[in-house]
């Protein structure tokens, strides 16, 4: 851990400062390790306790000690490790409070989500667990219910009337680097699509919760984003598209050479309530791409007679950007007049980037790392930033049906060139569900 911590205290600048160091081996200090035989291994995790009891003597005059465990282990043994913390771990009520992170993936499908699901709940209440997605921590993110529901001007156009589509983007430079072996088992929906971009969407087409901010806010927050998923009908393969990036099966931890395993996927989604009957939510990701981003495109319909206006004039649609990474920003993209004797539309963003707003070098607790603040939100209770156990089993259904179709089908996924934007047939699908693709002017914005 030293070597990480010394790391990042040296991120700005060459040295690390006396009162850092000293910060540093504060918190090493409070910093130890137990073993056992298994996950589940009951007398090893009596052991931890009993350490922890005589940790908690230490502070006599404190009334309350609370546990937080973090479960960053393989989903096979969270019902193993569930168990034994149940039995032998938990702190007493009257003592102070326990609390569970659980990291992802919950499950591969929504058979292993139920039995998870149904593993922990016998043994935990849902107060206790904080299924934990880090894109919910993301600055960009957190900012999207204060963005939507603080400022009047946006919810007359937050619907159909004025919203042509909506698209979810997400690509990496690099490919999977020697974790081929994990990968394959899961595969870019899996890792991608049904959790971090399905949590996203959910933001953007929720209706406005009764409380959005504060302690009251966690089920307010989570109904609001269930309703949503409720109104999602199960994808189709037909509203998918399927690739996987030359090279991919080169990757020594790969086993199966001829691996159907997707390392792009662009799928359309449906929410089929009257705010959003018939916009076409557009999610995309990728691996081994042109880029590193992730963003959200709020695509505007057309000015009314715009042609007529401005006649042999092109004049690209309005969009609404909300860059997650990298440099997160949000802005408009709007249409003036070029400078000068010229008529022609230029396009522009009007916006805001949070380098601009909290300074090139801004290491200060106004812009925290997405798990910084996640897990401080476990430490205060807050759960309005955690996946809620009917979110988690709406979601599988709405993707296990096309998860079992690609692999029982041996869907062949379409091949693209490494750091390319995607499969060639990527720009004619896009357009063929419902998506205004931006142009590389609109996207270099």
């Amino acid at each position: 851990i030293r070597p990480y911590l010394l790391l990042h205290a040296t991120s700005n600048s060459d040295k690390v400062q006396q009162p850092t160091l000293a910060l540093i081996d504060r918190f090493l200090s409070r910093c130890f390790y137990k073993q056992g035989n298994s996950y589940g291994d009951e007398e090893a995790w009596k052991q931890l306790v009993s350490y922890i009891v005589e940790h908690e003597r230490e502070f006599p005059n404190k009334h309350h000690h609370n546990r937080l465990f973090y479960l960053a282990v393989p989903p096979n043994v969270f019902g193993d490790t569930g168990i034994a913390i149940h039995k032998v771990a938990m702190q007493e009520s009257n003592r102070g409070w326990s609390r569970l992170v659980i990291e992802k993936p919950f499950g591969r499908d929504l058979q292993s989500c139920q039995h998870l699901t149904t593993v922990l709940s016998a043994n935990f209440q849902e107060h206790h667990l904080f299924r934990i997605d880090h894109y919910l921590g993301k600055e960009i993110v957190q900012n999207i219910l204060t963005w939507r529901f603080s400022n009047s001007i946006f919810e007359w156009m937050w619907n159909r009337d004025a919203i042509q589509s909506v698209m979810l983007t997400f690509k990496e430079p690099f490919g999977t680097e020697g974790r081929g072996g994990y990968f394959d088992n899961y595969g870019i929906i899996r890792d991608v699509l049904q959790n971090h971009l399905l949590q996203v969407l959910t933001l953007i087409a929720m209706e406005p919760p009764l409380v959005a901010d504060g302690p009251a806010a966690s089920n307010c927050i989570r109904d609001a984003k269930a309703r949503v998923l409720d109104a999602m009908p199960v994808i189709q393969l037909d509203d998918c598209l399927l690739g996987q990036y030359d090279g991919y099966t080169q990757d020594e931890t790969i086993q199966n050479k001829d691996t159907n395993c997707p390392t792009y996927a662009a799928i359309r989604c449906r929410v089929n309530n009257p705010r959003w009957a018939g916009v076409p939510f557009i999610m995309q990701a990728g691996k081994a791409l042109d880029e590193r981003k992730c963003e959200i495109r709020i695509q505007f319909r057309e000015q009314p007679a715009a042609q007529t206006m401005f006649p042999n004039r092109h004049l690209p649609q309005n969009e609404l950007v909300m860059r997650l990474q990298p440099d997160p920003s949000i802005y408009f993209t709007t249409n003036i007049k070029s400078p000068g004797f010229a008529s022609e539309p230029t396009l522009v963003p009007i916006g805001m980037d949070y380098k601009s707003v909290l300074g090139e070098n801004n290491n200060s607790s106004s812009s925290p790392d997405a798990y910084t603040r996640l897990i401080l939100d476990v430490l205060r209770g807050r759960q309005g930033s955690f996946v809620r156990d009917d979110e988690l089993h709406r979601s599988w259904e709405i993707f296990t049906p096309l998860l079992k179709q690609i692999e029982e089908e041996r869907v062949r996924p379409l091949p693209y060139k490494y750091g390319s934007q995607g499969p060639e047939e990527r720009v004619a699908f896009l357009q063929q569900m419902g998506a205004v693709v931006p142009t590389q002017t609109q996207s270099n914005l």
